[in-house]
């Protein structure tokens, strides 16, 4: 029998961007199941301060019949950013394959919103700079829900 690697996990938590409290699912990479410990496989959209490679504990809840995030344990350094487009027409294919570039991920929800994963090893200042010229345009609107502690410190280099 194969044995199982990643299992869904439930979130719940508020969201500045919704102004709501959000359920999402979310997959991650069990670590050690009897002790509830799994890290996040997936790039979140509304944005709990957790990225993607976090390690997190996680018990099962017998309501919602899912496992759910309790707490983050250890960050990976990954940051998550959270972009809105707000120019009608305007292809977010176009930043996104600019954060590709640059070695970022992203997932999309929708034609107008998607999220980025930003990897500890990229300079958080060149994706600040790339997506604050479109924001200048008012072609997007950013946010930045899960900023590890060495992007913010790529920021005070420049």
């Amino acid at each position: 029998m194969e044995q199982e690697t990643h299992k869904k996990i439930l979130f719940k938590y508020y969201s500045d961007y919704l102004d709501e409290v959000v359920s999402e699912t979310m997959w991650a990479e069990i670590v050690d199941l009897e002790k509830g410990l799994f890290k996040l496989d997936n790039i979140p959209f509304f944005g709990p301060l957790i990225a993607t490679d976090d390690l997190f504990y996680a018990e099962f809840d017998e309501t919602e019949e899912k496992f759910m995030h309790k707490k983050t344990i250890q960050n990976s350094g990954n940051s998550i950013v959270q972009i809105a487009i707000l120019e009608k027409g305007f292809d977010a294919i176009v930043i996104r394959d600019q954060l590709k570039a640059i070695n970022c991920l992203s997932e999309a929800l929708n034609e107008t919103f998607f999220a980025a994963e930003i990897g500890k090893d990229v300079d958080y200042a060149l994706v600040r700079s790339l997506l604050s010229e479109y924001e200048s345009q008012e072609i997007i609107e950013f946010a930045e829900p899960c900023l590890s502690e060495k992007h913010r410190t790529d920021l005070l280099k420049n």
